[in-house]
């Protein structure tokens, strides 16, 4: 059977990805990151949707810290107005090492993919979102691997890419992606924010989709 590693961060995207892959045929293997983000309820929602759709998993933790984010600084405000650029909650290379950690992973594990719910539509604009980040990365895993110079190249997959969220929620819903138990919220409190980034977008999608977000009290519908 082939194998995928699944990076998830129990949120709506990586949630729908891990999903997707296994739609697709893959026994998939999830690494979720405890990096010193603000808050730890991601990482409980990442080992619920793991548990629940029967996929291994295994909690990396690290620590950066240099710091450089409003996601692991709480001394500088997750801002609820985005403005032009690169918004603070941008952590510093944070999906190089990600990516990093997944291409050992793979390699030991003899995956043939990593899966990665990254979006370059409805997102904030971070650098490492991008397609042409994918690209040269794929093109770094062929040379830094010893099966990659065997030509049996581990490929980074971003099935979501190029969709919007009203589009990533219509995908969830098919492939009954249980919706209630992904978090987005750049905080950790008992409900989502409803005005960081993350949240609007997931907002967005929802009211575009014309579905409720069973997170929110708000019916979209």
């Amino acid at each position: 059977m082939k194998r995928a590693i699944v990076l998830l961060s129990g949120g709506l995207d990586s949630s729908t990805t891990l999903y997707l892959a296994k739609k697709r045929g893959y026994k998939c293997l999830c690494l979720i990151f405890d990096y010193g983000q603000r808050h730890k309820k991601e990482i409980s929602f990442a080992k619920r949707i793991a548990n629940l759709s029967n996929s291994q998993f295994k909690i990396i933790k690290f620590n950066l810290p240099w710091k450089g984010s409003a996601l692991l600084d709480r001394n500088i405000s997750i801002p609820k107005i985005t403005k032009s650029g690169i918004p603070n909650t941008y952590v510093p290379a944070r999906n190089t090492i990600f990516l990093s950690f997944a291409l050992s992973f793979a390699e030991a594990a003899k995956a043939q993919a990593i899966f990665m719910g990254a979006n370059a539509v409805d997102f904030s604009g971070y650098p490492d979102c991008r397609p042409i980040y994918y690209k040269v990365f794929n093109k770094l895993s062929k040379l830094a691997t010893k099966v990659g110079q065997e030509s049996k190249s581990i490929i980074i997959q971003t099935p979501l890419i190029n969709k919007s969220k009203k589009e990533i929620i219509l995908l969830a819903v098919k492939l009954r992606v249980p919706l209630e138990l992904t978090w987005s919220c750049y905080k950790g409190d008992s409900r989502p924010c409803g005005t960081c980034d993350s949240c609007k977008l997931r907002a967005k999608g929802f009211l575009k989709a014309k579905i409720k977000d069973p997170l929110s009290k708000v019916n979209y519908a």
